[in-house]
């Protein structure tokens, strides 16, 4: 394919699709953004370009996600559709093999990708992958929004888990008790980026509808995916943020032991986003292991 955006209609679905630096004729690079329900708008206009200086890089957005289309029932967003897609879209891009670029949900997303199809995959790179499946998912994030939260949200953050509810169900409370601020100190030790994060998620006007989270934790696979991490067998480099207080240091080591193949490297000036709190450290750490 040549650089540029697409609308592929993958399994009913449009696709946004945009490929960079088609010249480099290397293996392509596929982004996979986080969320559950993200997009790529923030990526595409800050370390892609630098990327694709060197790489093939493809972008895509999952559905109901960014710029993609919608299913037509909003339940529709299991793993199993999530892998269907990428299938047929490394299909008609025309390359037998791939590399993966995954972020936080996207890492997990590009490990369930590599598990179904072990042939159509070359390297993976996972920055800050989640576990969403497990219940300490939820319990770092609300150990991390006590670790950075002022007396009230402190006293919030309390008041939520003395409830006799589920976690999951003090988790959303949470979530709906933090101004953007405290997610901001969440999410980056640089402010200065975070701010510009949401900027440019404001510029997008790309929202995050939550059914992609819904859904998956409600049809959750069959075996989880830490009990299949040891049939992965590609070539695996882990980035985490040594400050990462959303899926944490414990998950990434969690993948980092049971996967077979995988190396982790901390980087310590980051939270969540190490592409974006040590961009020039990230490419380069991310070259070396794709070359």
């Amino acid at each position: 394919m040549k650089n540029g955006e697409y609308r592929l209609m993958i399994n009913g679905i449009y696709h946004w699709i945009k490929v960079e630096g088609q010249e480099n004729n290397t293996i392509p690079l596929f982004i996979i953004h986080g969320g559950p329900g993200g997009n790529l708008y923030f990526f595409e206009r800050t370390i892609g370009p630098l990327l694709s200086k060197e790489r093939t890089i493809i972008y895509y957005e999952q559905r109901g996600c960014g710029r993609s289309g919608s299913p037509g029932t909003d339940n529709a967003y299991t793993f199993k559709e999530l892998i269907g897609d990428f299938k047929e879209l490394q299909e008609r891009t025309g390359f037998d093999k791939v590399d993966l670029l995954g972020y936080s949900f996207g890492g997990e997303l590009a490990l369930e990708i590599a598990h179904a199809l072990p042939n159509k995959i070359n390297k993976i790179i996972l920055s800050s992958p989640s576990l969403i499946g497990l219940k300490i998912q939820y319990l770092i994030q609300l150990v991390g929004f006590m670790s950075i939260g002022d007396t009230t949200l402190v006293h919030k953050v309390e008041q939520i888990l003395s409830q006799q509810n589920s976690i999951e169900e003090k988790y959303l409370e949470i979530w709906k008790s933090v101004d953007s601020e405290s997610v901001d100190r969440l999410f980056f030790e640089n402010q200065n980026i975070a701010k510009e994060y949401r900027r440019l998620t404001e510029e997008s006007g790309l929202v995050n509808t939550g059914l992609m989270l819904k859904a998956l934790q409600n049809n959750p696979p069959k075996i989880p995916l830490f009990e299949r991490l040891k049939d992965i067998h590609q070539s695996i480099l882990i980035i985490t943020g040594a400050q990462d207080r959303n899926s944490g240091l414990a998950i990434s080591n969690l993948i980092h032991r049971n996967l077979i193949n995988s190396k982790l490297i901390l980087f310590n000036k980051s939270a969540h986003f190490p592409y974006l709190e040590e961009t020039d450290n990230f490419i380069e750490k991310l070259s070396a292991f794709l070359e």
